[in-house]
């Protein structure tokens, strides 16, 4: 079996969870997502090994396949346009933020890692955006070492077929290459930047989202709990 760790496929010994960990704590500085999914189940299991990255920031994309609807219904009528405001971009946003919490593990491990992630996003250490020109369907990873500590190695690129998630990062069968030419990796940053600066803030939204539309909100009173501690004890026969 070829040996070289260049390919990345979360077989035995080819675990982009892994590679990600090993690179993300020796010496990186600065990392930049670009995804067309973000899961906050990605960032709980990859959290530890940012904590001492200086900087770390996230582009995401819309909701593509909701997207694509909309796009022929449009098309029926004459009107093929994929223009949408900002406004419609941060709410089909929340909405995928309460989908995916729906639909997550109720874990000690989850709520932790979203608090740190809205920690992060407050103190500055981590910025999030929203590409809304046109569909995003991108997943690059750029990394990025401190110079001053290690000259040789300016940092490294993956991309591929893994979103940032649990799914993408540990359970599915993928393929994803890393790339580590200084050329490969200001190019990819070049069009990381590009985009950024084109992309909506959706800091505020992300945690408005969370705290009032979630599972994780401060203010779930005794008795809505008492509800949902009958629902699920008696969801069974209640369906």
């Amino acid at each position: 079996m070829h040996n070289d760790l260049t390919f990345f496929t979360n077989e035995p010994e080819r675990n982009l969870y892994d590679r990600f960990n090993k690179i993300l704590k020796s010496n990186t500085k600065y990392y930049d997502l670009l995804v067309g999914y973000f899961r906050t189940s990605g960032f709980y299991l990859m959290y530890p090994a940012m904590e001492n990255i200086e900087k770390i920031r996230i582009l995401v994309g819309i909701n593509v396949d909701k997207r694509t609807v909309q796009i022929i219904e449009d098309a029926q009528c004459g009107q093929l346009l994929f223009a949408m405001s900002h406004k419609e971009v941060k709410d089909e946003f929340a909405e995928d933020i309460v989908l995916e919490m729906q639909n997550s593990e109720d874990s000690f491990q989850v709520e932790e890692g979203i608090k740190t992630f809205i920690d992060w996003l407050k103190s500055g250490k981590l910025e999030m955006r929203i590409y809304p020109e046109e569909p995003l369907h991108a997943k690059v990873y750029i990394m990025r070492k401190d110079l001053a500590e290690v000259p040789d190695q300016f940092g490294s690129v993956i991309t591929g077929s893994s979103n940032f998630s649990k799914a993408g990062l540990v359970d599915n069968l993928e393929f994803n290459v890393e790339l580590k030419d200084s050329r490969d990796v200001e190019f990819a940053l070049e069009k990381f930047e590009e985009l950024w600066e084109k992309s909506v803030d959706i800091t505020d939204k992300y945690i408005e989202t969370i705290h009032e539309k979630t599972w994780l909100k401060d203010d779930i009173t005794p008795y809505e709990l008492f509800l949902k501690t009958l629902y699920e004890y008696f969801k069974e026969e209640i369906n």
